[in-house]
């Protein structure tokens, strides 16, 4: 695995030490597993969708959890001690956690499970603080320079 310094990243940009935090802590996760696999697609100018592979999971075996900006998926599975014999078990039916770092003003809207995919729906809401708006401009009367009648 290759590693990547991001001390420049702390000492040419100021106030930018969260972000260089969060790329250095994503290149570490990254590394950690693959498990379960995921897609993450822009949906809208403000929307996103997570999508992640949790094949052989029930609603009920899997938690999605926002908190503070990080958003956590979980899968678990109750112990299995079946008698069955495999000749070859392909499927992954470990316990997980994934994580991602959400940008701020970025919700979870909904999460849905379909064919195996747990799909997690996000929107980017901005405050009306934030928004662009548009300011009226007020004309205002010329003042009346002595001497002059009004029209």
């Amino acid at each position: 695995m290759r590693t990547i310094d991001l001390s420049p990243l702390y000492r040419s940009l100021v106030g930018f030490d969260r972000l260089a935090a969060q790329l250095d802590a994503a290149a570490r996760t990254e590394a950690s597993s693959g498990y379960p696999p995921y897609n993450i697609e822009r949906t809208g100018e403000n929307d996103y969708r997570i999508e992640i592979a949790v094949a052989g999971f029930k609603p009920e075996e899997l938690n999605v959890e926002v908190k503070e900006n990080l958003l956590t998926v979980t899968g678990r599975k109750p112990a299995n001690d079946d008698a069955k014999q495999y000749l070859h078990r392909g499927l992954a039916e470990r316990n997980f956690e994934r994580k991602f770092q959400l940008t701020d003003y970025l919700v979870v809207v909904d999460a849905e499970l379909s064919n195996g995919l747990l799909s997690v729906s996000l929107k980017r809401e901005l405050p009306e603080a934030l928004k662009p708006r548009t300011v009226e401009i007020k004309a205002s009367a010329s003042p009346l320079i002595e001497g002059e009648k009004a029209a």
